[in-house]
């Protein structure tokens, strides 16, 4: 069921998403060569906490897997999403992927950005870039009205036009009074198919972008999500409200 939210729950997600989002930039800040992701996990989930907030992350269950131990998602290179924070020192010429939830006042909110370390080669920073336009790509398409399969389309066809790969497996989704909730939104698709939008709906865009193939598998953890051709990915992550008919970007600082 999709749940249509008011302006005062709305106020709460878009508290959680600044505390997302000035996380993040936090992290951004503190990443280069020589840190290692557990480093930057403290980091953030002391932040995070500081401003009463809570890692949504930490502890998070899923089925037949450790529950997940860190405050952020620590993805590397070919790792595409849920990597694990741990000893694992950042090098130069990277791609470093950061999720970050947070829950505060009972409300959640949700985003993520890739980060290069140190220089890295021509061929990665597009596809950062890329991956980065496509979320606004997507998030232009979220007007009331509209359907979720025009913002997975949207996605889509700005990613391939460069030759990369959109993520089938895993997609984007409601957020609010939990961390997932309906619906669904995938990074691909047909316009003028899916759930049609409305005002007061609170969602996360997040597409998934690989170098090569969409393909993906998962790690021995359970959790970390690996491209099958072993190429790099990238993520960026918004949450939004559809206020006024309209698309308004929850996580910013």
């Amino acid at each position: 069921m999709i749940l249509i939210k008011s302006k005062k729950e709305i106020d709460f997600i878009r508290e959680s998403n600044q505390i997302v989002a000035e996380t993040l930039q936090l992290v951004k800040h503190h990443t280069k060569p020589g840190v290692s992701t557990i480093e930057l996990d403290k980091i953030a989930e002391d932040w995070i906490r500081s401003n009463g907030g809570v890692p949504a992350f930490k502890g998070y269950k899923q089925y037949g897997t450790i529950d997940f131990p860190g405050t952020i998602c620590a993805s590397i290179d070919e790792e595409v999403v849920h990597g694990i924070p741990g000893e694992r020192v950042l090098q130069e010429g990277q791609i470093f992927s950061v999720d970050i939830g947070v829950l505060k006042n009972g409300y959640y909110g949700d985003a993520a950005i890739s980060i290069g370390v140190g220089e890295i080669s021509e061929e990665k920073k597009l596809l950062m870039k890329v991956t980065e336009e496509s979320l606004y790509k997507g998030i232009e398409a979220a007007i009331s009205g509209n359907r979720i399969g025009d913002i997975g389309a949207a996605v889509q066809q700005y990613v391939e036009s460069f030759g990369f790969s959109v993520v089938r497996d895993l997609c984007g989704h409601g957020v609010g009074r939990k961390l997932h909730e309906d619906p669904q939104i995938p990074n691909y698709g047909k316009k003028g198919t899916g759930a049609k939008l409305k005002n007061g709906m609170t969602i996360a865009i997040e597409p998934m972008v690989n170098m090569g193939t969409y393909k993906v598998d998962v790690a021995d953890d359970g959790w970390t999500v690996i491209t099958a051709d072993r190429k790099p990915s990238a993520h960026f992550e918004h949450s939004i409200a559809i206020i006024d008919g309209k698309p308004e970007i929850l996580s910013v600082s």
